[in-house]
């Protein structure tokens, strides 16, 4: 770690461990939701899949994606607003929060997942 100004604590973390953090969080919710892992893992894979499970586990997709949206929204925005990129607090806190959107977005496909299984 460096020391950077305009850090109260006088440390500095690179941007790029959050960025890669929200890039992680956003490929395992894509193929949790669209690529097939989710149903997979709470209906069932080939001959011992539930069509009706699947079917609810689409409704748990759809009630995710404006959760997804938003986490993907915050994240580009940290990177694309010059105001928010040039004071490592502001990218700090709007990286973050992004992280912790898409899991929140993981959890309702969790949750939607459980509820679904027969």
């Amino acid at each position: 770690m460096q020391a950077m100004r305009g850090r109260s604590n006088g440390w500095w973390i690179s941007p790029a461990i959050p960025t890669i953090a929200n890039c992680v969080l956003a490929l395992l919710w894509f193929f949790s939701a669209l690529g097939g892992w989710g149903d997979a893992a709470f209906c069932g894979d080939d001959d011992a899949h539930d069509p009706g499970c699947g079917a609810a586990f689409k409704d748990a997709v759809v009630f995710s994606v404006p959760v997804a949206a938003v986490a993907a929204v915050l994240a580009v925005t940290a990177w694309a607003t010059r105001t928010v990129r040039h004071h490592p607090g502001r990218l700090d806190a709007l990286l973050t929060t992004a992280a912790v959107v898409w899991v929140l977005a993981e959890g309702v496909l969790f949750v939607g997942g459980y509820l679904a299984q027969p």
